[in-house]
């Protein structure tokens, strides 16, 4: 097993149904987000309420809820933006279309956590031309499906693997514990030194709450975008530039987990993510490409 690679296998969380797509109730074009009600914790809020939060940015209540953070609790809030009055985020895939992809996620994966998480790299889907942006999200979303058995899968099954992720040779340990740092997330980030390289990135201290990726969305999310577009495994380039710069589906493979499927390792495993990025692409109505395979 690789340093970055984790198992594929997963301990399922409950299922959800699919996230319904939101119609805002309240109007709000060309509004400021000074003209919100700051958002108060405790409070009822119904679907559609906008809300200002402590940053200063307005967040659309998703459903129904007693007045949960809008930042750690992303399934019932999404970033809303103030001045065109939509939620933020006009990501190529539609929240219809990642149902579509995902008939039987887990409801820990809301469409509402990955749109929050794509700010963290502006980059992923919005380069190039409408083709490249949405072959680059469906091979995202490919991978991911591949990885987590179609976003139903949180954390990592095989728990007698748990204490093998501490590395202890890193200079700060493991300070969550010998055990703390198994597969978790769309990527299913693992290992200490992985932990602390994502949370550095992104501004949150992963090393000491790795439990962050198993309970907030956009966290999740985060470490799976921090992985695409940082990182080039056991491959050439990272996944994003693989897509971006013609490279290929097939190297976005070979990035993610090319050691021990790539050349001819695998090819069951190969097949399976090929297949599923060209469903993925038929779903936004675009070309698979060139050089699927790796």
């Amino acid at each position: 097993m690789s340093r970055r690679r984790i198992s594929a296998v997963v301990a399922a969380l409950a299922l959800s149904a699919a996230v319904p797509v939101l119609v805002p109730t309240s109007s709000a074009s060309a509004a400021t987000c000074s003209s919100y009600p700051s958002w108060v914790a405790g409070k009822a809020y119904a679907t559609g309420d906008i809300v200002r939060y402590t940053d200063g940015k307005a967040y659309i209540a998703e459903h129904d809820n007693p007045g949960y953070d809008p930042v750690i609790s992303t399934w019932y809030w999404e970033p809303y933006n103030c001045d065109s009055g939509t939620p933020v985020g006009n990501f190529v895939v539609s929240e219809a279309q990642f149902n579509q992809m995902f008939p039987n996620r887990n409801g820990f994966y809301t469409y509402s956590g990955l749109v929050a998480a794509l700010s963290a790299y502006p980059g992923f889907a919005t380069t190039g031309g409408d083709e490249a942006k949405k072959q680059e999200a469906a091979a995202f979303l490919a991978n991911v499906s591949h990885e987590t058995g179609g976003l139903v899968y949180v954390v990592e099954q095989n728990t007698a693997n748990y204490p093998n992720y501490c590395d202890w040779s890193q200079p700060y340990g493991c300070p969550a514990g010998q055990s703390a740092y198994y597969g978790r997330g769309p990527i299913q980030l693992s290992w200490n030194f992985n932990y602390k390289a994502a949370g550095d990135a992104l501004g949150i201290d992963l090393l000491n709450n790795p439990s962050l990726v198993q309970t907030d969305a956009a966290v999740a999310w985060k470490t799976g975008l921090w992985y695409w577009n940082t990182q080039s495994g056991p491959g050439t380039m990272t996944p994003h530039n693989a897509m971006v710069n013609g490279a290929g589906f097939g190297q976005t493979i070979r990035s993610i987990n090319g050691s021990l499927e790539c050349d001819g390792r695998n090819s069951a495993q190969v097949q399976s993510r090929v297949t599923t990025y060209q469903q993925f692409t038929q779903i936004l109505g675009v070309s698979a490409g060139v050089n699927l395979y790796c």
